[in-house]
C-alpha cells in the first residue's frame, strides 16, 4: 500500500482511494473513512454538543431516551435506536442488546462470564452485557476487519 498526502490550500479534505481490485480491504478502508464524517448532535445541560462517531463508546436506551457515552461523558441524544441504525450502516456501531449499541472500534474483548453470559469490555474498561441474540453481529464485524 502506498500513502501519499499533500496540503492543498482553500480546498476541502479529499480522500482518493485507488485499488487494483475491489476487495474487502478496499471496502473496509472506504467504510472507515466514510464513518469519520458521521457525527451526532447531542445535548448536555441545555447545550448542543457535536460528537464524532469515533468518540462514541456506546449508546444506550434508558426509559425510551438515548444516551451517548464517550470516554468520560454522557450526553442525551434525541432519536430512536431504529433511526440511529438507519444513519449508521456500515460503521463500527453494532447492537449488543435490545437497549445498547457499542462502537466496536473501542472493543477490547468479548469474554464469557458465569451463567453463560457474555460481556463486552471496551478500551476504557467499561463492561457491557452482550445478548446472545446479537453475538453474530459482533462476530460479523470482526470477520470483515
Amino acid at each position: 500500500m502506498q500513502i501519499i498526502s499533500r496540503q492543498v490550500k482553500d480546498k476541502p479534505l479529499t480522500v482518493i482511494i485507488e485499488y487494483p481490485e475491489y476487495n474487502e480491504t478496499a471496502a473496509g478502508l472506504i467504510r472507515k473513512i466514510s464513518s469519520m464524517d458521521i457525527h451526532f448532535n447531542a445535548v448536555d445541560e441545555g447545550r448542543q454538543i457535536r460528537i464524532d462517531l469515533a468518540d462514541v463508546y456506546y449508546i444506550e436506551n434508558v426509559d425510551r431516551k438515548l444516551f451517548i457515552y464517550t470516554q468520560k461523558n454522557v450526553y442525551r441524544y434525541d432519536s430512536s435506536m431504529t433511526e440511529l441504525e438507519k444513519i449508521t450502516p456500515d460503521t463500527d456501531l453494532v447492537r449488543i442488546s435490545r437497549t445498547c449499541i457499542i462502537n466496536t472500534g473501542h472493543l477490547k474483548e468479548i469474554r464469557q462470564v458465569k451463567n453463560s453470559h457474555l460481556e463486552a469490555v471496551l478500551d476504557n474498561d467499561e463492561m457491557l452485557i452482550v445478548s446472545r441474540k446479537y453475538l453474530k453481529d459482533i462476530k460479523r464485524v470482526f470477520m470483515r476487519e
